[in-house]
C-alpha cells in the first residue's frame, strides 16, 4: 500500500500571516512538523502542499519536497484532495502545519491494521484534554466517539455535557488525518452541510451524510500552533523536554 504524507501550509492566515514561516528556537514552524513526518517509516513520501511560492522556497531550503496549489481552496482537506488528483496513492495522510510538537509515534497512529486499497476509511487523532480551561475554550475542537473509535459528534461547546457524572475526560482534536482516494472523491463531491456551516468543521462533510470517520486517542502532547502568542508555549515546552 503506497502512502503519503501531505502538510499543507497556506501564507493567507488572516490570525497569523505567514504563519508555517514563524520561527520556533530558530527553525520555521513548517520544518519542525516535517522533520517529525520524515520520520515515519511508512510514508513513501512527505510533501508541503501550499500556494505561496515563499513557503515552497523555504520548504526546498531543507529539503522538503513542494506541491504547488491553487490560492482559493477554503480547506486543507480541499488541498489534500488536489494533491491526490496530481499524486497517485492508496492513503493520503495529512498533517497540519501548525502541530509542531506531534512525534512520529503519534502520526503513525492514524492509519489502522487491515486497510486495503480501494476501502473508504477516514481518520484523525486526538487526545485527552489536560487543561480544563482549555476545555471550555471555543477555538478547540471537542470529540466525542463510541466504543469502536467511531466519531459520533465534534463540537466547539464542550460535549458530552457533565449532567450525570463528572468523572469524564474531555477529548480534543489533534491535526492529523488519513484519508483514501475514495473518501476524498466523496468529500470533494459533497456540498457542505448546514452544521458544518455552524460548526465551521468540515468532518461534518462526512458525519452529516452517515459516512464512518474515525477517532483515535493518541495520548500525545498537542499544542497546535493558532496565534503568535502559542509560540511561546511551544518554545518553553521543547526548551523543558531538552533539559
Amino acid at each position: 500500500m503506497k502512502i503519503i504524507c501531505v502538510i499543507p501550509a497556506r501564507a493567507e492566515s488572516t490570525r497569523f500571516f505567514e504563519k508555517p514561516l514563524a520561527l520556533i528556537c530558530g527553525k520555521p514552524m513548517i520544518q519542525w512538523v516535517w522533520q517529525h513526518c520524515k520520520e515515519v517509516e511508512m510514508f513513501d513520501q512527505v510533501y508541503v502542499a501550499t500556494d505561496s511560492e515563499k513557503i515552497k522556497a523555504a520548504a526546498e531550503s531543507f529539503g522538503a519536497e513542494v506541491v504547488m496549489t491553487r490560492s482559493d481552496h477554503d480547506t486543507a482537506t480541499e488541498r489534500l484532495y488536489e494533491v491526490s488528483t496530481r499524486i497517485e496513492a492508496d492513503l493520503y495522510v495529512m498533517v497540519n502545519g501548525d502541530e509542531p510538537l506531534l512525534t512520529k509515534e503519534a502520526i503513525v497512529q492514524c492509519v489502522p491494521e487491515g486497510l486495503k486499497p480501494g476501502d473508504f476509511f477516514v481518520s484523525n487523532l486526538m487526545t485527552d484534554f489536560t487543561n480544563p480551561v482549555e476545555v471550555v475554550d471555543a477555538t478547540n475542537l471537542k470529540i466525542v466517539t463510541a466504543a469502536d473509535d467511531r466519531c459520533l459528534f465534534i463540537s466547539r461547546s464542550p460535549i458530552p455535557y457533565p449532567k450525570g457524572a463528572m468523572d469524564y475526560v474531555f477529548h480534543k482534536f489533534v491535526g492529523v488525518g488519513a484519508f483514501t482516494r475514495k473518501a476524498l472523491d466523496f468529500y470533494h463531491n459533497t456540498p457542505r452541510g448546514p452544521i458544518e456551516k455552524i460548526e465551521e468543521n468540515d468532518s461534518f462533510r462526512f458525519l452529516e451524510n452517515h459516512m464512518p470517520i474515525y477517532y483515535y486517542n493518541c495520548h500525545c502532547k498537542s499544542l497546535s500552533v493558532d496565534n503568535r502568542k502559542d509560540i511561546e508555549g511551544v518554545e518553553a515546552y521543547l526548551k523543558e523536554s531538552n533539559n
